[in-house]
Parts: structure tokens; C-alpha cells; sequence
């Protein structure tokens, strides 16, 4: 594409929009530095920002040709901060700052050349909703196709992974790929050479971002998959691997990934045995659907459900939480994001608070429940488990107990949580059955206010709270031709609003009174 053309004498202006630890004062600077070498004047400034996660920085970039500066017979005044409707070129550093420029009117449609990596760092109010809350990607993207002169969208966060850098160099070569500015690849490439730090790693991944802009519509076009191919992979020499990989191919092509996933996590979380059960609850649930559903409901039932039996079955419970902290894959995964250079120790210290009742929950059910049901040994215990505790997981000590927790898989079917856990699904798949012989889209939200139910302590204990008291609602609409929609309905007040306010308010709307709260731990049958 041709560059970003200067308007009567005016700067070519840039906006960089970067969070902490992305490099967007490096880019800023290397911009800087190859306009300046190229006989241009510049200028770079930048304002921090608190929105949200450590909060995105803007750097500010004009810059315009000594050329043009001698012809105005004076020194140029250039601005501090971008003006919207008056930028020639957007770089941003995740997809979401790519949308905040276009909602702040920095991108306009017969100006702006908009570049941005396609990855995601989720801000703090999507990691805290209590159900799905991450932004939708494709809005972004849509809105870049609409309000931009040219939209580049890559996942340059990949590329700088794949390099062995950081993304501020592949964005480098995005912006160098896309045209925008009047410089050859040569001017770009030597530009990183005079810095002098980590060149190799940094033109590596220039060269890919480079070659990612060049290519843009191939590099995030995604092909639709036909309607009759889930991709499930096939195991080879493992038989008990691909029984169960035959037996999802048994499902509708609908349920297929969300089942295959759901095995994976049962397998993962406990044993094969484990997996044929998740499966075998999904066959009943099939047949169900089968008889008052099917294919003219699109298989709504069984595809809702193979994500949250799977979700109840494998929980969050000391034990998986040791087993996640200990894990080779997390200690790769958070030297990743530190940064931190192969040779170099990584010291790695958690923050944990057991409660009572999850103690209680690790130990035989006949243990757990004398403990419970005695409040002379709840008193002696709790003070115990008042306070939280900084473990250091990279230590022997701090590893060796954790190692041990997560040991205790073995056991789980003889805790009193996993009774719990058992009975609470068992309820669960009974109020499915029954709600499906006699309303089928009911069915499918009772399946989907099982998703309340997540994380442990008092996350868990709020979202079990809450998912009860749905459940006895889900009861009581039974019969009404709004039953559906009226539970929806609760269902997403329910994950708004941390408190149940809003939940209590449209309960007693419904009911004359709000629903009770049942006890958040469900007892076994035992």
C-alpha cells in the first residue's frame, strides 16, 4: 500500500498503544531514531495509562521531513498528544487497545492505517466475571475492517514467541510489511542493528511480522470447516485412547470438540475409568436429547452438557489445585511470561488458603464428616486455618508438599468432597431428566446454570449458593411457557452482581419471595 501522505506540511503522526512490558518505548525509540537517520525531524512522548490490567501506555509519534522544514524557513512545533480524526497510523500492541483507539476516534476510515497483533491479555474485569466474560474478538476486528483506511490483524505476540523476542520487534515489522511509512526494509533492519541488544532474536521476529503484514489476508484467514468434520484425532498403539475417541464419534458433529475436550479433562483430572464415566453420563443425556430434542433442536442439549458435566466431574479441589502448581507445563508457561533467560533461577511462591471445610474435604469421607458434624473439633481446627500462607513452590520443602497433595488423586474417590461432588451431580442430571420429559429448552438452561459452579473457597461456595438456588427455581417455572427465558433470566443476574441483590430482587418478582439458600455443600445420599 502506498504510505501515510502528508497533509499540507503537516507531521506524519503515529499512536502506539502498549502495555508494561511490551516494548512500546523501544518501538517508539527505533521509529525515532530511523525517521531521524533518514533526514527527518521527530518526536516521541508518552502517557501512562490506569485503565486497567498495569494499564496501556499511548506514545505519541510526529515526525515530519527536514525538506519540508527548510522550505517553512522555521523549526516545527510538534504536538504531545494524539487528536482523533487526526492520526495517520495506529499500532497496537493486543486487540483490545485496537479497539479502544477506534472507540477514542483515533482511527478514521480515509486516513488511518490500523495495525494490531490479534492475541489477547484479558483486563481484570474479564478474569473476574463470574461467567464468560471475555470481550468478543470478532467486534474488534469488524470495527477495524469498517473505521480504518487498512487493517492489518496478525497474532504478532506468536511471532515474537516464535523468535525468541518480544513483540514491540514483530510490530516493528508489521508496521515496516504494511507501507505506512516511506522507509525500505533496509532503513527498518538497521535501525534494530544500532541498537545493539538482543539484534538477532529482534530481527528474527521483525522479519516475520514483516512477512505477516506483507501476506495479511492469508495470515489470519481462518477456513471454515465443513459441518460434517469435528477433527477428532485418531490414537495410534493406544487402544484405550481410541476406544474412547470412537465412542465421541458416536455423538452428533455438533458435541464432538466440546467432548473430546471433556474427555481430555476427566482423563487428566483422574483416570480412564474417569473418562467412560463422563462419557457414559453423556450417553444419557444423548438419549434424552435423542427423545425431545435431536437434530431439529440442533443437539442444543447434549453439546450445552458436554461442556459442564465435564466442568462438575472434574473440579476444583486441593488436591487438582496442587497438581496444577506443579506441573513441568507451569513452570514453562510462567518463565514464558517472566521472561526469564534459559540458565537464570526462577524463585516461585504461592499464596494458599485452605479453608476448614476444604481440609475436611481431602480427608476419607467418614474423617471429614466426625469433623464436620463435631463443633468441639471445628473449634480446636479453625484457628488454624485463619490466615493464608506464602508456600514457595520452587523450593524442596514448599515442592515436596505440594507433590504430595497432588499425589493423593489416587484417593479422591474416598474423600468427602468427592462424595459431595457426587451427590451435587447426581441431583443434577436428575433435574436434567426430569425437566427434559417435559420441557426441553428448560432442560437446556439447567444444564447451563451449572456453570455458576466454578473455582474453590468462597468463590465456590458463592457460585454453589446461587447455582442451588437456580436449581430450585428451575422447579418451580416448570410448567410456565416463559420457563426458559425467566431462568435465563436469573441466570444472568445471578453472574452479574457478586452479591445476589439483583438475583433476590427478580426471585421474589417471581415467586412473592426469594428463593432459600440451600446448604452449599450437598450431602451424599450415605
Amino acid at each position: 500500500m502506498t504510505p501515510a501522505a502528508l497533509h499540507e506540511g503537516t507531521p506524519l503522526k503515529l499512536a502506539i498503544l502498549a502495555m508494561g512490558g511490551q516494548g512500546g518505548g523501544v518501538l517508539a525509540d527505533w521509529i525515532v531514531d530511523m525517521a531521524e537517520h533518514a533526514g527527518w525531524w521527530a518526536q516521541t512522548t508518552s502517557v501512562p495509562g490506569v485503565a486497567q490490567r498495569t494499564g496501556a501506555t499511548i506514545y505519541y509519534l510526529e515526525m515530519i521531513p527536514e525538506t519540508v522544514v527548510s522550505s517553512a524557513g522555521r523549526a516545527p512545533v510538534l504536538a504531545m498528544m494524539p487528536t482523533p480524526g487526526d492520526v495517520d497510523i495506529v499500532v497496537a500492541a493486543e486487540l483490545m487497545e485496537g479497539g479502544r483507539a477506534i472507540q477514542r476516534g483515533l482511527v478514521t476510515p480515509d486516513r488511518t492505517v490500523l495495525i494490531a497483533s490479534s492475541h489477547r491479555s484479558y483486563a481484570i474485569a474479564e478474569k473476574a466475571a463470574r461467567g464468560n466474560g471475555i470481550a468478543d474478538p470478532d467486534t474488534v476486528i469488524s470495527a477495524g475492517r469498517q473505521a480504518a483506511r487498512a487493517f492489518h490483524c496478525v497474532d504478532l505476540q506468536a511471532l515474537a514467541d516464535q523468535a525468541g523476542s518480544v513483540i514491540s520487534a514483530s510490530l516493528f515489522g508489521a508496521l515496516a510489511g504494511s507501507g505506512a511509512l516511506p522507509f525500505t526494509r533496509d532503513e527498518y533492519e538497521a535501525t534494530i542493528s544500532r541498537g545493539g541488544v538482543g539484534v538477532e532474536a529482534s530481527l528474527h521476529a521483525f522479519g516475520l511480522g514483516f512477512d505477516a503484514a506483507t501476506h495479511a489476508p492469508q495470515a489470519f484467514a481462518s477456513p471454515d470447516r465443513a459441518p460434517d468434520q469435528a477433527g477428532i484425532p485418531s490414537a495410534s498403539g493406544n487402544p484405550d485412547t481410541q476406544a474412547l475417541l470412537d465412542e465421541i464419534r458416536r455423538f452428533p458433529v455438533q458435541a464432538q470438540q466440546m467432548l473430546l475436550a471433556g474427555t481430555q479433562r476427566a482423563l487428566e483430572f483422574q483416570d480412564l475409568s474417569y473418562a467412560k464415566e463422563y462419557l457414559a453420563h453423556m450417553r444419557d443425556i444423548h438419549g434424552l436429547d435423542a427423545q425431545f430434542g435431536g437434530p431439529q433442536r440442533d443437539w442444543a442439549l447434549t453439546t450445552a452438557a458436554a461442556r459442564y458435566v465435564a466442568v462438575a466431574m472434574a473440579y476444583d479441589d486441593v488436591i487438582r489445585v496442587a497438581d496444577l502448581k506443579t506441573r513441568q507445563s507451569r513452570e514453562a508457561r510462567v518463565r514464558s511470561e517472566t521472561g526469564v533467560a534459559t540458565g537464570q533461577i526462577l524463585h516461585t511462591t504461592e499464596y494458599m488458603h485452605p479453608r476448614l471445610d476444604e481440609i475436611c474435604g481431602t480427608l476419607p469421607a467418614a474423617w471429614g464428616r466426625a469433623i464436620e458434624r463435631s463443633p468441639r473439633a471445628a473449634r480446636m481446627l479453625q484457628p488454624l486455618f485463619r490466615k493464608g500462607r506464602f508456600v514457595r513452590s520452587s523450593g524442596l520443602g514448599g515442592f515436596l508438599l505440594l507433590y504430595g497433595l497432588a499425589g493423593m488423586r489416587r484417593f479422591r474417590r474416598g474423600t468427602l468432597r468427592h462424595a459431595h461432588e457426587r451427590a451435587s451431580l447426581s441431583q443434577w442430571l436428575k433435574l436434567i431428566s426430569d425437566t427434559a420429559h417435559h420441557d426441553y429448552d428448560l432442560a437446556v438452561e439447567v444444564v447451563n446454570i451449572r456453570r455458576l459452579v466454578k473455582g474453590y473457597s468462597d468463590t465456590h461456595q458463592r457460585g454453589t449458593g446461587k447455582y442451588q438456588r437456580l436449581s430450585l427455581a428451575a422447579s418451580q417455572l416448570l410448567g410456565r411457557t416463559d420457563a426458559a427465558t425467566q431462568l435465563r433470566a436469573l441466570r444472568e443476574a445471578a453472574l452479574a452482581d457478586d452479591h445476589g441483590n439483583e438475583l433476590d430482587r427478580m426471585l421474589d418478582g417471581m415467586f412473592g419471595r426469594p428463593a432459600p439458600i440451600p446448604e452449599t455443600e450437598p450431602r451424599d445420599a450415605s
